[in-house]
């Protein structure tokens, strides 16, 4: 009976596979979603709505990493700089590297200006995950963070 079980799970990792790179395609979407509403959302409050700058950074964000499934913020590579990141990661890198320690989710959530409550604080707390999981910065064991140096890449 352990073999069959054993033998199912092995014939479903290929559906696991594929259902794992759908929601990193997914995922991709909803980071490029982000970014475009954030600039609406910042253009809204300074009244550039119809701003035909606004119209072309659309097109910017819709067409480059992020569009289409591909991926928003890339993984870090040698000689790559932070302006290969949009620009509200590079907004959090330059809040971690100014840094003289590392830094907690909730204290570049205050830097950004939006608050300490949970529903500030985790759309941060993802973005610098998602820096770290792409080898821009480094989580301490205590979930802090802490940015790289130029050559770790």
């Amino acid at each position: 009976m352990g073999d069959a079980a054993a033998g199912g799970a092995g014939r479903s990792g290929g559906a696991a596979t594929q259902r794992a790179a759908e929601i990193d395609a997914e995922v991709a979407r909803l980071e490029a979603a982000e970014v475009v509403f954030g600039q609406f959302a910042d253009a809204r409050r300074t009244g550039k709505v119809d701003d035909p700058a606004m119209a072309e950074e659309f097109e910017r964000v819709t067409i480059s990493p992020g569009a289409g499934g591909m991926l928003l913020v890339p993984h870090r590579e040698e000689g790559m700089d932070t302006s290969a990141l949009p620009v509200d990661y590079q907004t959090i890198m330059k809040i971690v590297a100014g840094a003289s320690q590392p830094v907690p989710a909730k204290d570049v959530s205050v830097e950004l200006g939006r608050g300490t409550g949970p529903g500030q604080v985790e759309p941060v707390r993802d973005k610098l995950r998602r820096l770290t999981d792409r080898g821009w910065l480094h989580r301490t064991p205590a979930g802090r963070f802490t940015a790289l140096p130029a050559s770790a890449a």
